[in-house]
């Protein structure tokens, strides 16, 4: 393997959080703001990219460190090194309620695709890259741009995602229609292609957008129940503006609203 071997477990339900176990001389790699604590003995770094190109110089590290901005990522990482001689422990959380996913790239082809935002960690070897979508429509209407983020390698990665995750195991030709923020992950071999909804009316009226991503197998595709892009409109649709909602009072409102007679 050209990854480093690592062993985990995932602790919680909606609010998750991975612990992964280092052998000495062990790494792993996380993306920056997911660290929750670690043991004695681990030693922390910050690097460009995601440290699978140690050997490619200063140019191959920016040029890895750059892909990284074009899926709205830092263009830093840190990695989490085991330098004792004994087993130690680091934990990451994610970042928001849903789910922790645990990869093996090596049974998954050696190769996956998901939403820019997914990744949390994975093993040192793993790389960390963008995808192009060859497809126009699917650039302008699939949710996630142009660009997506696909991790290769032989070892774990650990993805994250919102609400409740399924994960779907298409045939050759089976077709599986999606909200275009619900896609998380998938294999290379799916086809991705994005489709008008039919109908005026229900294009118009039907609240669901005016697109949905069109999956074709052979592969594996995780769909996610709550995508954050979703918490966040309703989070902000319910927040009182200028002060408060109309219909949520206050102790100190209800004075104010005494001595004004209301």
């Amino acid at each position: 393997m050209n990854n480093h071997e690592i062993d985990y477990k995932i602790y919680g339900d909606d609010m998750q959080f991975v612990e992964v176990e280092l052998d000495p001389n062990e790494t792993v790699i996380a993306e920056a703001g997911s660290f929750m604590m670690m043991e004695d003995d681990i030693k922390m770094e910050t690097i460009f990219g995601d440290g699978s190109n140690n050997g490619g110089g200063l140019m191959g590290k920016l040029f890895t460190a750059g892909k990284r901005v074009l899926t709205g990522e830092s263009l830093f990482m840190t990695t989490f090194t085991n330098v004792g001689s004994s087993k130690r422990h680091v934990s990451f959380a994610s970042p928001y309620p849903g789910k922790i996913i645990p990869m093996d790239l090596s049974e998954l082809g050696g190769k996956i695709i998901c939403q820019k935002d997914a990744f949390l960690a994975a093993a040192k070897g793993v790389q960390v890259g963008i995808e192009f979508q060859r497809k126009i429509g699917v650039g302008f209407f699939g949710g996630e741009g142009f660009i997506m983020q696909k991790l290769e390698g032989d070892g774990m990665a650990f993805i994250h995602a919102g609400g409740t995750i399924m994960k779907k195991d298409l045939l050759p030709g089976q077709t599986l229609r999606v909200d275009t923020g619900c896609l998380v992950a998938m294999t290379r071999d799916v086809d991705y292609s994005i489709e008008f909804v039919k109908g005026i009316k229900t294009a118009l009226f039907g609240g669901e957008g005016l697109f949905f991503a069109t999956l074709r197998g052979p592969g594996s595709v995780w769909i996610q129940s709550l995508p954050f892009s979703r918490l966040a409109s309703r989070v902000f649709a319910a927040a009182p503006h200028r002060g408060g909602a109309k219909d949520e009072g206050s102790i100190a409102r209800g004075i104010f609203d005494m001595f004004n007679g209301d």
